[in-house]
């Protein structure tokens, strides 16, 4: 089913068609247009209700328009909205520490977006590289994994293996060598052969972009022992994984306080730690960067910085969605519903071979639908679940996530199960 076949209103086709007039056409929406949200639901503009199995991308972890997030914004708005960091304002102080002390680190750097952040652990880490490993200036090179996503920067897309993101925007940035994902010889092979001039290893602990990709278990800690060994930065990017997302604060599960559900897995502490989307709950652009003394002292004045990085609003709105992260357990509640999910997820591939396979951890999850990446049917799927009351969105073509806001009831998820069955059964 295309845009065209979709039954929409008139109001929704309006708004849909200035979209397409007036705005860059960089996205691929599904032709949903939504107007309001309140925990795991979301209503478009004809009042029709949909629970949200995307989260923003895992940015609306604590549930849409959570209470609490949105009086500290609304409150703190009414006082000082922005200073730049050309004056000390009285929000970014508490926020640092309160960050700090959360995740385990004495330093954190505010920036806005999950990208910046991406951008600057990279900056950081070179620095670090020349000042304190002492590799030659411009020599300093950082392993990825392919098929990442870390963002579409320049910088980052030039180590990206999506030729979409790529295609007509170089020359790129040099600096990077791509490994394979999940594999430990390959990052040890490139440490062993190229040890002098390796300055970090950036790597998701999952790779949700790419179709909800677990990695073995061990592999992190494996991957992080060797990146002491040879005095190389270990570069967490948890945007997407990170604030109780896959049933612990953090997937790479270092200094957190949520065990029930993480016994099996070593802890992991990376050596810079990238977060974004959910540290603010969905409700202002948020992201942050947190290091030792030993790393983030490297950075000085006017080497780094944005004007809105560390805003009074981003402040006080980031501590109360870290607030209701642990007040309300969100990191236990994932790591529970998660397994009813995925259990009832592979009860219904049992029934319909639609689903090849289904993986996850936590409430990120996804389905790999029996096509290749070039069909439309995922998509077509995903229009089913919305004529259903759910959101969905594909991804590489054949893989549908599943990770609806971490406020969800076990009811609920099987509501959903039950939804996504009938929308499957469709296509049997």
């Amino acid at each position: 089913m295309t845009h065209t076949e979709q039954n929409l209103s008139l109001k929704s086709e309006a708004l849909i068609a200035k979209e397409n007039q007036y705005g860059a056409h960089n996205y691929h929406p599904l032709p949903v247009v939504l107007e309001r949200g309140e925990g795991v639901h979301v209503w478009d503009v004809d009042g029709k209700q949909y629970y949200d199995f995307l989260s923003a991308y895992s940015a609306v972890n604590q549930g849409h328009c959570h209470p609490k997030i949105v009086g500290a914004m609304i409150k703190q708005a009414q006082t000082l909205t922005l200073t730049s960091r050309a004056f000390h304002n009285d929000q970014l102080g508490p926020f640092e520490e309160y960050v700090t002390k959360y995740f385990g680190f004495d330093k954190v750097l505010p920036m806005n977006t999950g990208a910046e952040a991406v951008e600057t652990a990279v900056k950081l880490c070179r620095k670090w590289a020349y000042e304190v490993k002492g590799i030659p200036e411009n020599q300093a090179q950082i392993i990825v994994c392919e098929n990442n996503f870390h963002g579409r920067t320049t910088t980052i897309v030039s180590f990206s293996n999506d030729e979409n993101a790529r295609k007509s925007f170089g020359p790129f940035t040099a600096g990077f060598i791509k490994i394979p994902y999940d594999d430990v010889d390959a990052l040890e092979a490139v440490l062993k052969s190229t040890t002098t001039t390796i300055a970090g290893f950036l790597v998701e602990p999952i790779q949700g972009e790419a179709g909800v990709y677990v990695p073995s278990e061990g592999y992190l800690a494996k991957a992080k022992a060797l990146c002491a060994a040879h005095n190389v930065l270990f570069i967490a990017d948890e945007v997407q994984t990170g604030i109780a997302r896959t049933g612990r604060l953090l997937a790479t599960c270092g200094n957190c306080d949520c065990k029930k559900g993480c016994e099996n897995t070593p802890e992991v502490k990376p050596d810079i730690l990238i977060l974004g989307k959910a540290i603010s709950g969905g409700v202002y652009p948020v992201s942050a960067v947190l290091a030792n003394d030993a790393i983030m002292n490297v950075i000085q004045p006017g080497q780094h910085g944005s004007t809105f990085g560390g805003n009074p609003i981003a402040a006080a709105v980031a501590i109360a969605a870290l607030e209701v992260v642990k007040d309300e357990n969100l990191a236990q509640n994932a790591a529970y519903l998660g397994e009813v999910l995925r259990n009832g997820l592979n009860e219904i591939a049992a029934r319909n071979p639609i689903i090849t396979l289904v993986r996850g951890k936590g409430l990120l999850n996804a389905i790999v639908v029996n096509c290749d990446e070039e069909s439309d049917l995922a998509w077509n799927i995903c229009m089913k679940f919305s004529e259903y009351g759910l959101l969905a969105k594909p991804t590489h073509g054949n893989k549908i996530r599943f990770a609806p806001p971490l406020v969800i009831t076990e009811t609920q998820i099987h509501e959903c199960l039950a939804i996504i069955e009938r929308a499957l059964n469709d296509f049997r």
